[in-house]
């Protein structure tokens, strides 16, 4: 018998002063068995710095929603679609190979990967000469010890608060907060 997603609840307000995009999301995020606290954490500040897209790229009528992830890899950890349901936005995490991150590009208006962990540097080092032809991929850096600080934060039912601010993400619940600079490498 196979182990089920953990099912966790957030309630996400972000303010990303950057792009005057302010709202309120209530969002469900299933953990995948093989999934830990700090890439499901990792999925959520990837939302919230892309999140003003909905606004920008939508007018506000879209779906910015967590994909299946890990349990379809077809799918993105987070997806932005329109109300034609036209993938806008293909966010994925981790350090996936080239090759789906080009059939991402090529089912979505605009791609962005969030590398993190202890091996991103090598993965990129790497990945970086395959990944320069694909025009729509951004690919961004969370330094890893603002990614494992993450999992303090990761309860099975959240309320966090979300500021962007010169390109940098505060995250926190009230008690902790948690300030993430993304490197972009593309």
């Amino acid at each position: 018998m196979a182990i089920k997603s953990t099912i966790f609840k957030a309630s996400l307000q972000i303010a990303d002063i950057d792009n005057s995009y302010y709202a309120d999301h209530a969002l469900t995020l299933a953990r995948h068995p093989s999934e830990t606290d700090e890439r499901m954490m990792v999925r959520l500040c990837a939302l919230a710095l892309q999140a003003h897209q909905l606004q920008s790229v939508c007018g506000g009528d879209g779906t910015l929603a967590f994909g299946a992830g890990l349990s379809d890899p077809d799918e993105p950890d987070v997806w932005l679609r329109d109300f034609t349901g036209l993938t806008r936005l293909w966010i994925e995490v981790g350090q996936p190979d080239d090759k789906p991150l080009s059939k991402a590009c090529n089912k979505a208006d605009a791609v962005v990967l969030y590398a993190f962990g202890q091996a991103a540097d090598v993965w990129w080092r790497s990945m970086e000469s395959k990944l320069t032809r694909l025009k729509s991929l951004q690919v961004w850096r969370i330094p890893t010890a603002s990614a494992q600080e993450l999992t303090a934060l990761a309860q099975r039912s959240m309320t966090l608060q979300a500021t962007v601010q010169e390109g940098a993400l505060m995250l926190g619940d009230g008690s902790h907060t948690i300030h993430i600079e993304p490197l972009r490498w593309k």
